[in-house]
Parts: C-alpha cells; structure tokens; sequence
C-alpha cells in the first residue's frame, strides 16, 4: 500500500498511483457500493452505502434529531451543524468498532449519504419530511451548515457527505421510476438548483447523488445537463446513482435496452458507483466498446479519491480514537432536545398554553401519537437508546392524574380485527369527560408518509392523497371537540397537515426525534417558549394545488402563491410578542432592532424578505435573511444580518441570473410581510426601501 500512497504527493496524484496499480478488471469492482476487497494491493472491502439525514441511520443504536423538516424549523443552520457533527461523530466511533470486528457491512462505512436537499414543492410528496422545507435560501444555508458539521474542516474529512437528490425531485414516489421532471430554465435557476450549487461552491459537499426520475428526458443520473453544472460549479468529488436507478433506464424509461448499455450510459455521463447491480456490466460495456477503460478509471480514482481524504489509506488519523462509549451520551441527547424544543411550531393559542400545573387537577392524553415511537422518529433513523413519547412527557412533567386512552388506529376504522369500526372511541370520550384538560395527540408518522416501497397503506406508496388527518383521526377529533372541554392539539407529521378544526391551542411537532416527549412538556408547561417556525406553506386544500406531476413553480411555496394559505411559511407563535421596530441596510448588512413586548423570556426568529419589483422577479417575496435572538421580557435588541448579494437578483426566462432592477423592498419581522401571518400573529413586520 505504502509504494502506491507517497504522503509528499497531492490527495489526486495519490488516488491516481493507487488506481493505476489495479488491473481495470479491479478498478471495475470498485464502482460498485459493496467495492471487495482488492487483496494484492492492501485496500480493504468498502460499502459506500450509509444513512445520516438527521443521526446515523440504520446502523443500531445512535442520537436521533428531530427529522430534517423539523431541523429546518428551527431556523437555526448553528444548531443543524452540531447535529451533523454528533452524526459525524457517531458514524466514527461506529465505525471505529466495526472496523475492529472485520464488520464492512452496509451501513456501516464513512459516506453519509445526507443531506437530502431537493425542494418539498408539493406537501403530498411523502419524503417531504427529509427536506429542509421549501424554500431554496433555507433549504442552502441549512445544507451548508449539515455538510460542515459532517465532514469538519481539517485535512481529513470527519465523514463524507452527499447532497441528494440531484435535482428537480419530489414526487410522486409512485411512478418515480418512470416520470420524466419537466422544468422550465428559469425555475431550474430560480428554486431547484440552488441549494446544490451552494454546498457544491461553498460547502465542498464530497458526494453528490443522483434522481431516479428523468429531468427534461434525460435520467438524471446521466444528464448531460446536471452533470454539466456539477463541472461549472468546481465539483471534484465522487456521484453516485440512487439504488437501482440505473436500472430504470431500461426498465422504466426506456432509453437504453439493456443493463449493458444503461451501465455505459451512466458511466460515460460522469456516475462514479452505482448503488445498484448493474455496474456488474461494467466490463461487458467495455467489451462491446461502449465505454474505455479510462472512463472506469477516471471514477476509480473519484472514488479512491474519496477514500483517500476519508484517510482510509493514511495510517493513524485524529478520528481513530474516538470511543464507542460517545455513542447516544447524554451530552448528545442534550443537543437533540434541544432541536426538539426550537423545532415545535405554535400555530394556535387562544391563551391556555402554556398550561398551569396547579390549576389542573387531571390531564386526558388522546390519540394514537400519544404513546408511539414512529411518532418521534420520521424516515432514514436509527434506534434510541431511550424514547421519551408524547405521553411519557407528559407524565413524567405533570405530578397529578393522567388518563390515557389511545382513540384510534392511526388511519385504520379499527384497532382490531375482530371489532366493529370505532371500537376505540368511547374509551376516549370517557378520557376526555373525566379530565379537565384533553391533549390530543394526532398526526402521521414514516409508515404512512414516506418512500415509494417503504410504505403500504390506505395513502399512495408514501404520498399523501390530501392534506387531512387519515379518517378515523378525523372522526375522534369530531367526538372529543363536540364535549366541551379545553382541548390542545398536537400534530406529529412531517408535511402541511390541516385539522379542520380550531382547537384551543395547535402545535405542530414533526417527527421530534427521541426526546420529543419531554420538548413537549417544556413547551405545554411553559418551562420553555415555543420557537418553530413553519419552513413550508400549510394550505387549507389539495384540491387548490396545481397537479402533482406539473413541476412549473406557478401557485406552489410562499414565493408564487396565489391562494388556499392556512398557516404562512415563516409563521410561528411564542408565549411573548417580540416585534421588530427598526431596519437599516448598508452594504450588504441589515441591522434590525426588536423589543420583547411580552411578559416572559422568548426566543424568536427574525425573517428577513426581500421584494422585487423588476418583471423577471418572482411573485411574491423571498426570504433572504434570518436570525434566531434570546430576548428578555421588555428588553431590546440589535442584530446584524447579512444579505447576500444573490438576494438582489432575479432569474429570466431562460434561466439567466442577474440583477435586473434597482427597486426593492425589504422587510423585517418574525414572519413574512402578508396579511395572514400580520392577522395570526397580531403584529406587523416594519420594512425599507432600497434603491441600488
């Protein structure tokens, strides 16, 4: 190994030396995820194919984050760092052990393929939930923020990240294998590009990975177009194929007959390893000369490449030390409690939250969230040491009585088969009229709202058919309502969920991770302000939304809608009233001043929008900006913001970016200048003009 890895050499020069000793038959068996060992050489058996969207995944026992919609709700890329470097942290410690046992199993090597930062355009899109929400500037400053705490900032790479999936994804999971993305240049440019370019340009993402679905006819792992951009962009890391979606090329597209030539598709277009088994016919793509033996080794060396700066050749390394015993401490489930806690979004409150212990004497917990595991973890996560549930929470917080009744399946008419339908709800209406208080704990959770083949159930393979609670939630929230008492409802779902209802208080909680039972309790009891803010639309009807295969921006996310808002992107209640009273801009830097006009201590987000008035800008206005502050009641604060040069710019049709006009308008507050957040809210955001 040593004669081929001269440390005094560039990382490139090294994966070239190392590449160029295998014969191409070995440089070949390397493309694939599950690469054997190349014996001769020294280089160990690799499985580039690990889980991390928010903690490792799928490898036993780790800190589970709230799901990665949840981390974008807290509007904090600071905090989606750390999360990302315990993940990091993690997968060494793991990977440390394993490596010990001779364990090279799937799921168990340093290439985290995470973050997913494909755009939720749509909220019946079942892996939504992966997402950092809606919004490209969002969706970028938090996927920045992932990939560094992921990979860190030394010489080797912690763990490898991977931006997925490369590009305009998101739905339907369905007939993900066959539909072909139509998207216009301008909203390439404008919503779904962005994010990638980010953390290609500014983040130095090491691993990219590729759609199933076709973008404009071509598949998008092989698109000349997006690979082309990946070159543009200064991309030198490795690209992998979602599993098997080189194989949908003959399969499903139809645009190559056979695994022979999908393979030499893929190949030639810049895919380095094929998570998959058609790269089996590598070398059989190589016989009948649709590829070169240099197109195998160019990904080769990609791929050692990679390996290389993981320091997988490099001797001892900072990161070999780091213990298993690090795994799921307490110090990391303290940072994912708190990401549960400044993830939890108010929408309503009519006063009764938080909640006075003393003047309660028993709490009514309902719904079949209350005491489920699902309803903590969401999709792609690993196993907790220890979950602390809804219910859990709640009781371990409140000292007096708490009745349980579960209500309902979760989208089943019953909980057994050999009952009639309904056979829950009289338990649950007991519950409720024999507690002063009802917490209704509802929602979704991964088995129904997830990935195409994960999935099956009353929805489509993962997809939401509508933006309602499955049936028999909405029949138990009708019963528990029409009894009269005070009643909280508690929404765990990954996506816009509308309850039809207006409770007494509605807080949405997305899949909070393992300690999201005692996040809920701090808010319910007031221990702690809720802080989340929304980062998608929630609307009031599915009926109202453009088609779910039609990818064209028009009437989808806060930028270009038209109509059926319910709860506003940004938006999100505290227990104070934090305002923003003063905004000045200079040089790129907006200083904004916000007062606490409320009566207890808050954390809050202030947004900043920006509007554009030139005809290629888009409809409405576009986040630009945005800090979370800590602020005493009756105390005052100013903060600076930057304003990236980019927010100043609009897309044309045919997908050029440049500043266009010298009017904008910018605003600040802790929620979009519209008039449904002004009206939810109570409060008005303060803006200038700038002329450039």
């Amino acid at each position: 190994m040593e004669k081929y890895l001269d440390m005094k050499l560039s990382i490139q020069e090294r994966a070239e030396e190392l590449t160029d000793a295998m014969t191409t038959d070995e440089q070949a068996s390397q493309l694939r995820y599950d690469a054997p060992a190349v014996k001769r050489l020294g280089i160990p058996a690799y499985n580039w194919w690990n889980e991390g969207l928010h903690g490792l995944a799928r490898s036993g026992v780790a800190t589970m984050f709230p799901q990665a919609i949840g981390l974008a709700a807290m509007f904090s890329p600071e905090l989606v760092k750390k999360a990302g470097e315990i993940t990091a942290k993690e997968a060494r410690a793991k990977y440390n052990a394993y490596q010990k046992h001779g364990d090279r199993d799937i799921y168990k090597g340093l290439t985290l393929w995470a973050p997913n930062i494909n755009i939720f355009r749509d909220p019946r899109w079942g892996r939504g939930h992966e997402t950092y929400g809606e919004d490209p500037f969002l969706t970028a400053e938090n996927g920045k923020a992932y990939v560094e705490g992921l990979q860190g900032n030394g010489e080797i790479l912690k763990t490898a990240a991977c931006a997925k999936h490369f590009a305009i994804h998101s739905g339907p999971e369905a007939i993900r294998h066959e539909f072909n993305a139509e998207a216009s240049p301008k909203d390439m440019e404008e919503t779904y590009l962005p994010a990638f370019e980010e953390l290609v340009k500014n983040a130095r993402v090491e691993g990219v990975m590729g759609a199933y679905n076709c973008v404009n006819g071509e598949p998008a792992c092989a698109s000349g177009f997006l690979m082309s951009k990946l070159r543009d962009w200064g991309f030198d890391g490795y690209f992998v194929s979602d599993c098997w979606a080189i194989r949908d090329f003959h399969e499903h597209h139809r645009i190559t007959s056979n695994p022979v030539e999908s393979a030499a598709l893929a190949l030639t277009a810049g895919c380095d390893v094929n998570c998959g088994c058609t790269y089996v016919n590598v070398l059989a793509a190589l016989d009948k000369g649709l590829i070169t033996k240099e197109h195998i080794r160019n990904a080769c060396v990609h791929l050692m490449r990679t390996r290389i700066r993981l320091g997988m050749f490099n001797g001892k390394t900072e990161f070999d030390d780091i213990p298993y015993s690090i795994v799921s401490c307490r110090e990391h489930k303290d940072i994912s409690l708190e990401c549960a806690e400044k993830s939890m979004v108010l929408l309503r409150n009519n006063g009764i939250l938080p909640l006075d212990g003393d003047k309660i004497g028993t709490i009514a917990v309902i719904g079949p969230n209350s005491m489920s595991r699902a309803a903590l973890e969401g999709n792609y996560c690993g196993t907790a040491d220890r979950y602390v549930t809804f219910l859990e929470g709640i009781q371990n917080r409140f000292n007096k009585r708490v009745i349980f009744a579960e209500g309902c399946h979760l989208y089943k008419d019953r909980s057994s088969g050999l009952a009639v339908a309904g056979d829950l709800y009289a338990e649950a209406e007991a519950a409720a009229e024999n507690a002063d208080i009802v917490i209704l704990c509802v929602g979704l959770d991964a088995t129904i709202e997830g990935e195409e083949g994960d999935t099956g159930n009353e929805f489509s393979s993962g997809d939401k058919n509508d933006l309602r609670l499955p049936e028999s939630q909405r029949i138990l929230i009708d019963k528990i309502m029409k009894l009269g008492k005070p009643v909280i409802i508690v929404c765990a779902a990954g996506s816009a969920i509308n309850v039809e209802c207006e409770p007494d208080a509605l807080l949405h909680v997305w899949y909070p991770g393992s300690e999201g039972g005692t996040a809920l309790a701090e808010i319910l009891f007031g221990d702690i302000s809720p802080s989340g803010k929304l980062p998608v639309t929630f609307y009031e009807s599915a009926e109202l939304l453009p088609e779910f295969t039609d990818y064209s921006m028009k009437n989808r996310t806060y930028r270009y809608a038209e109509n059926n808002v319910l709860f506003p992107f940004g938006f999100g209640l505290t227990y104070s009233d934090i305002v923003c009273t003063d905004i000045k801009y200079k040089d790129g830097v907006a200083v904004v001043c916000a007062e606490n006009k409320g009566r207890v201590t808050s954390e809050d987000i202030i947004e900043l929008y920006i509007k554009d008035y030139n005809e290629n800008a888009v409809p409405n206005v576009s986040l630009c900006g945005f800090k979370r502050i800590n602020l005493d009641a009756g105390k005052m604060i100013s903060v600076e913001i930057p304003v990236p040069e980019k927010a100043f710019t609009s897309v044309d049709e045919s997908g050029a970016r440049q500043r266009f006009g010298n009017r904008f308008t910018l605003y600040a507050g802790t929620h979009q200048p519209d008039p449904i957040s002004e009206l939810l809210s109570g409060n008005k955001c303060i803006s200038m003009e700038i002329s450039l």
